[in-house]
């Protein structure tokens, strides 16, 4: 059985899988939010994961009208959180959320220092 950060999907896949433009998912690519396998060549190979966390760029662009440089953040966050599943302690969950917490203050304290 494959795992899900197996890569299993080439870029056209990827595309009528997620519905994005190829250039859209190169530009995901280039930001880092994104990072499919290139096994062979130049060829784009995505994995599971990498459909899912595109399906997730997808709904916070769309649905959420973050733009690309917020997305950075967003994700930052959401990928924390999503350890969560993987802690076992009650002090490391409490750790996760507070560390997520200051990920989402750190832009407005900047804009606020300037």
């Amino acid at each position: 059985m494959a795992s899900a950060d197996e890569p299993l999907y080439t870029m056209a896949v990827a595309v009528r899988l997620t519905g994005m433009h190829p250039q859209t998912l190169r530009k995901y690519e280039r930001s880092g939010l994104v990072a499919p396998a290139r096994p062979s060549g130049n060829q784009r190979l995505y994995s599971a994961s990498d459909i899912e966390r595109l399906k997730r760029i997808q709904f916070l662009v769309e649905e959420k009208g973050i733009n690309v440089a917020g997305l950075e953040l967003a994700l930052a966050m959401t990928d924390r959180l999503d350890e969560l599943s993987n802690i076992s302690s009650r002090e490391d969950m409490q750790s996760a959320i507070e560390d997520a917490g200051a990920m989402s203050r750190q832009p407005m304290e900047a804009e606020g220092a300037a």
